[in-house]
């Protein structure tokens, strides 16, 4: 037995003594003799990674003793001689890790190629702890651009300023000068074989460049404009080294602040026309950016804050394409910077047909589920857009936007991801991701977790960036594989012993809810709406009095029933079709329960990243609660639907143990978030409206809407006991109670809001019904012909604050009617506080469509309103320190039951 347990420890330390000989062997990388940036990049990779795992490295341009690692292009002499005939060819960023007798040898199509035969022998190395013999690789990218986007903008307007109006400083933007956060950034792409980086802002250029003609126009420093340009090169170089390609984003048109005071402008004006010294500043901006950054390219949006087809056309055409033009001629160059374009409130179609006779670098962009994640599924007319732009040669970007259905928790289905992939190949026809952090966008680089230090986005959210990463290179992995994979790596992060698959199934699980709700009940597929935050009732029995988003019905989901179309159906004892309501909630608690059920299975497993699992397991407790509040809240609003059409009070009796009990879900939520999360939405302005506004940051927490709800109960209760006393209600006072009038001094032809009265001075269309609120103000006549050719202007002076009422036509025939405010397109249509629907239906004109009211804000003063092209009503004036409380008079339909939840 001595002799045993002696003879066991003699060939242990046999074993260990061979061991630590082999680990100390030499490693020699051979590089080209002029290797490129990437080449070196990759060979400097794979020291490290030889280096920790116990190896000694040397590197130069010739073979030594021991083991070697040749590197280079395919092309290379001493790499081509190392594979046998017919030589390997794969495609473009691809590479081919061959053993050879010494060693390896790792060849690339093109130096990125050989960067990532690098990173795969490293990482194989980091796996296998040891030398990884006859280990051989093959591979390639299927999309040609992976990229990544970071917000250089902020969760609130800067004072003085608009949406998108941040410059680059270091009290705007700590984070852009931290030179280790941006290498550990840019490593992380690398990693995930990423070779894109987006930046976002709305005028960059007075922050980069300084221009001859306008050196007013720059709006830092120059301290800060040094630093930018030292940034900027920076990042650039260090990003070229990893394969990856810096995209400045920019919005159009929106100039320096310097610029518009100078000139007598505003910094951006959606109805204005393009004027000769704003497209000069432009071009020139443009111009001395690509002369500086030759390597940089340019996404360029031209929705938001300009408005019209052709007038895109011709800003792209005349403007930026020239600019660009005109910087590869001050640096003799003819090679074109790739353009993108986003796809975004614009027609794309007809912008690149009239831009490709004249630049072939383009590319087109477009979001995949909008400013959401709700489907694998995508289809309708926004997925035939996708497909025409695929259609026109140049390659087609699928932009994973915003997320607003996910903020702020964390989000890890693999398989969701995969299967969204595979659609924007298969159904898009999409060749690149451009892909957003999932939450967070606009607070860069932290996330809306509590704690301190703040937490950063690529340490929570790495299953994100690796997850779209990892498919967005192959999307067609094996199912079963890739649930092996992700086990591992989940139990690799947690030391869980085994139990990654339960923590993948937990977000798999949870990874459904927000999607199906969101394409089930939502309001819009933007970011107007953080569904986290929960919906009222007359937001799902009523919610197109809140502007329904119609792709995210016809496009963003699987065929199905909005709410309001479902209890019509089951009313009429009618057919139902695809996805219906009722299947969702139930579909979602399932989620809930089997993903919580999931978490605590893992749970007791745990060894490490402790604090960083309870998070995530908070997150998956959350997100039950979530779909458990959607549950009972749609369940209610299925039965104030019944009574819509039965009349029935005990349906709305019905009701009320489900709303009850929807708060005591939602007040599970607040629980669970109060002293986890800082927030919900990151993007905390006035543009966020559902399910309640979030001027100047508020409404940004459940404790924060608790209340809220509780007041929505308590409202219902209210109304139902008044409807029980006296049936013949229908409504509650709003509809009849004057608004108050206030006085102002205009010009143009006033009439009074009553019946048979004509709106206009050309047409005898004349006013049917009104609603009484309205009946004592005075609108104003226009011409219906001169509103269709000429932007509508309202002038007028006021010694009080107003709300100027205007009436929009409820049609999509925007070649005749003014389209109402809609945050979706335009960051400005809450400038005036106008974004929502204060009256629905409001009155009914002979032979034109209904009329939705919205009230613009002005303080004391002198103004004028330019409404844009289209006809529309301009009703009159309201005194401004009345609060108009939302309400539906119901004139051109039958009136809904949300008046129920109203005051």
């Amino acid at each position: 037995m001595r002799y045993n347990r002696h003879y066991s420890f003699l060939i242990w330390l046999i074993a260990m003594l061979c061991g630590v000989a082999a680990l100390a062997e030499n490693v020699r990388i051979v590089l080209p003799a002029n290797p490129h940036a990437r080449i070196r990049f990759g060979a400097e990779r794979l020291r490290k990674a030889l280096e920790q795992t116990g190896y000694t490295v040397s590197t130069g341009t010739e073979p030594a003793k021991g083991k070697t690692i040749i590197l280079g292009l395919l092309s290379d002499k001493p790499v081509a001689q190392a594979f046998p005939a017919p030589a390997p060819r794969p495609g473009k960023e691809g590479f081919v890790v061959q053993p050879t007798p010494q060693g390896f040898v790792i060849g690339g199509a093109d130096p990125s190629g050989t960067l990532y035969g690098c990173l795969a022998l490293a990482d194989e190395i980091t796996a296998r702890k040891t030398w990884p013999t006859n280990w051989r690789k093959a591979d390639q990218p299927e999309m040609v651009l992976r990229g990544a986007c970071i917000g250089v903008q902020k969760t609130i307007y800067l004072p003085g300023r608009n949406v998108y109006e941040y410059p680059y400083t270091p009290e705007n933007f700590p984070w852009f000068y931290d030179k280790a956060l941006w290498i550990r950034y840019l490593d992380m792409l690398a990693d995930n074989r990423m070779n894109s980086l987006y930046l976002w802002n709305g005028h960059p250029f007075a922050s980069l460049v300084r221009l001859n003609d306008y050196p007013y126009a720059v709006e830092v420093d120059d301290a800060t404009f040094k630093k930018n340009e030292e940034m900027f090169r920076f990042l650039t170089e260090e990003a070229d080294k990893r394969g990856i390609w810096v995209i400045q984003m920019f919005y159009n048109i929106i100039v320096s602040k310097p610029f518009a005071e100078k000139h007598n402008l505003k910094t951006q004006d959606r109805k204005r026309p393009i004027i000769p010294v704003i497209a000069d500043y432009t071009r020139k901006s443009i111009a001395a950016f690509v002369e500086k950054y030759p390597n940089v390219g340019l996404l360029i949006a031209l929705g938001e804050a300009m408005e019209g087809d052709e007038t895109d056309v011709e800003w792209f055409t005349k403007t930026i394409i020239p600019g660009v033009k005109d910087g590869l001629k001050a640096l003799g160059k003819t090679d074109e910077p790739p353009i993108v374009l986003r796809g975004h409130d614009t027609n794309p179609q007809l912008v690149m047909k009239a831009a490709l006779p004249l630049y072939k670098n383009l590319y087109t962009e477009n979001k995949y589920n909008g400013e959401a994640l709700t489907t694998y599924t995508p289809r309708g007319p926004w997925a035939e857009m996708h497909r025409d732009l695929s259609r026109l040669g140049s390659t087609h970007i699928d932009n994973v936007h915003i997320l607003a259905n996910l903020e702020p928790f964390r989000y890890g289905s693999a398989d969701f991801i995969q299967k969204s992939v595979q659609a924007m190949h298969a159904i898009h026809g999409a060749n690149g991701l451009h892909l957003y952090p999932e939450a967070s966008y606009w607070d860069w680089p932290y996330t809306a977790d509590n704690v301190t230090p703040r937490q950063l986005q690529i340490d929570r959210d790495w299953v994100w960036y690796e997850a779209w990463g990892r498919y967005a290179w192959n999307c067609h992995r094996n199912r079963t594989d890739e649930v092996a994979y992700w086990s591992a790596r989940l139990d690799g992060m947690y030391g869980t012993r085994k139990h990654g698959q339960d923590i993948l199934e937990a977000y798999e699980q949870a990874g459904e809810i927000a999607p199906k709700l969101l394409r089930r009940f939502g309001i819009t597929n933007g970011n107007r709406q953080t569904l986290t935050l929960g919906m009222f009732v007359s937001q799902l029995v009523n919610p197109y009095k809140y502007r329904v988003w119609p792709d995210l019905y016809t496009s963003d989901g699987p065929e199905g029933e909005m709410l309001i179309e479902w209890a019509e159906k089951e009313w009429k004892k009618q057919p139902h079709t695809g996805e219906t309501p009722p299947q969702i909630v139930d579909e979602v608690v399932q989620h809930g329960k089997l993903a919580v059920e999931a978490i605590d299975r893992a749970t007791p497993f745990v060894r490490q990243n402790k604090a960083d699992f309870d998070r995530l397991r908070n997150d998956i407790y959350c997100y039950r609660a979530l779909a458990d509040f959607y549950a009972e809240k749609v369940k209610a609003a299925t039965l104030v639907l019944r009574y819509h059409y039965s009349q029935d009070i005990q349906d709305l009796e019905k009701a009320v143990p489900h709303l009850e009990q929807s708060l005591v879900h939602f007040r599970k939520l607040a629980d669970l978030t109060r002293d986890t999360y800082l927030y919900a939405n990151s993007m905390q302005t006035q543009q966020r409206r559902v399910p309640i506004g979030g001027n100047d940051g508020s409404n940004k927490t459940w404790v924060e809407l608790l209340p809220h709800y509780q007041a929505e109960l308590a409202t219902f209760k209210k109304n139902l006991a008044k409807l029980k006393a006296s049936p013949a209600t229908t409504t509650n006072s709003l509809a009849s109670t004057a608004l108050p009038k206030a006085a102002v001094t205009l010009t143009g032809e006033t009439y009074p809001l009553t019946n048979n009265q004509s709106p206009f001075t050309d047409k005898p269309n004349v006013i049917q019904t009104v609603s009484p609120a309205l009946q004592t103000l005075s609108g104003v006549r226009y011409g219906m012909k001169t509103q269709t050719e000429t932007p509508t202007v309202v002038r007028f002076s006021t010694k009080q604050p107003v709300q100027l009422l205007v009436g929009f036509f409820k049609s999509t025939d925007k070649t005749t009617y003014l389209p109402e405010p809609n945050l979706e397109t335009d960051a400005s249509a809450n400038d005036f506080g106008q974004a929502e629907v204060k009256i629905a239906n409001a009155l009914v004109v002979a032979d034109m469509p209904p009329v939705q009211v919205h009230a613009y804000t002005f303080p004391a003063g002198d103004h004028a309103l330019t409404l844009g092209k289209g006809v529309c009503l301009v009703l009159g004036f309201v005194d401004g320190n009345y609060a108009i409380t939302p309400f539906d008079a119901g004139l051109a339909s039958r009136k809904g039951a949300d008046w129920l939840f109203e005051e």
